[in-house]
């Protein structure tokens, strides 16, 4: 029988790249989108205007994970064998200026979720986020590091975190998930840091603009491509035992080297064009964070190497400049 998915959060970057990926292994895919997205589905168009797969392999929803009665009537009426829940708000800035919003989306709408679906027989996975790690000082962390959240954004993935563990424990659920480091590509969005490099730098070399502003250079990150994350989230999910796993490239590479690169990219020198903006630096910072794969490496067999820092910031900025074009 063929295996049907549900993916929440469909047109974001996580989200659409399951989409392909779904389809691709011959799943029967239905995706959600909520009212604002409705609008921006530009990294989901390819698939809504092939006719050979739209509304034959894959079918879209309108929905809401704060409307639960609307998500448990589509559950009802796909009874997909998996559901994958990339919906949330995940910007850490954001989620002190909606602190009730934010973790309504990450942590509660979890649980309705896990409440509606305890009795069924279906596979759920949750991507968790390395800032549960927050000010954590080990070195690196691994899958048994305690939690320490410093912002309300990664307050609610920790309760959504526990709160599939605890699911899994009372009611015997297969409830999965990444504890996914910082994951790049072409469809992040441009209010994230990665991304307004990109889009800036391509400006300056064509002469749109004339500087870059940014905040803390120094910043070290974990930085890895969202295709590869997505792959092994289906990994995880297809496991016989639920479990969760760090999922991150294992090395750091600071803000200022990604801009040096993207600079690099289109022959120039960055110091000519960057300036610094103390306003820019967030407010509720992190330990340097840095993931230990060696779980997911044996278990899922995770190449945490399969894409570079190097190559991700080409793919990112070839598709950009392809815009100009």
């Amino acid at each position: 029988m063929k295996k049907k998915a549900l993916v929440l959060g469909s047109t974001g970057q996580d989200g659409s790249y399951m989409l392909e990926f779904l389809l691709k292994k011959k799943y029967q895919v239905h995706g959600l989108i909520r009212k604002s997205a409705t609008g921006n589905t530009k990294n989901i168009d390819h698939l809504i205007n092939d006719n050979k797969i739209f509304n034959k392999t894959l079918f879209l929803h309108k929905g809401d994970l704060l409307d639960l009665g609307s998500l448990i009537n589509l559950i009802n009426k796909i009874k997909p064998t998996e559901i994958y829940n990339f919906a949330d708000q995940d910007h850490v800035t954001w989620s002190f200026d909606i602190p009730s919003y934010s973790f309504k989306v990450t942590a509660l709408a979890v649980i309705e979720i896990l409440e509606s679906i305890k009795d069924k027989k279906i596979k759920y996975f949750q991507p968790i986020s390395s800032n549960i790690f927050g000010l954590n000082n080990q070195k690196e962390q691994n899958e048994n590091s305690k939690l320490d959240p410093n912002s309300v954004y990664a307050l609610g993935k920790s309760t959504a975190y526990l709160a599939c563990q605890m699911y899994n424990r009372i009611f015997k659920m297969h409830n999965c998930g990444a504890i996914f480091y910082n994951h790049e590509s072409p469809r992040r969005a441009k209010e994230y840091v990665t991304q307004k490099i990109v889009h800036n730098v391509c400006n300056i070399y064509k002469n749109k603009q004339k500087n870059i502003l940014l905040g803390d250079l120094s910043a070290k990150i974990d930085w890895g491509y969202a295709k590869d994350y997505v792959e092994a989230s289906w990994k995880i999910m297809q496991l016989s035992k639920p479990d969760f796993f760090i999922i991150a490239s294992g090395t750091n590479y600071s803000v200022e080297y990604f801009v040096k690169k993207c600079f690099e990219h289109v022959g120039l020198d960055y110091k000519k064009y960057v300036k610094l903006d103390p306003k820019l630096i967030r407010k509720a910072k992190t330990s340097s964070l840095r993931g230990n794969t060696q779980k997911a490496k044996k278990i899922i067999k995770f190449k945490n190497n399969k894409t570079s820092l190097d190559q991700l910031i080409t793919i990112m900025m070839k598709a950009e400049l392809k815009k100009y074009n």
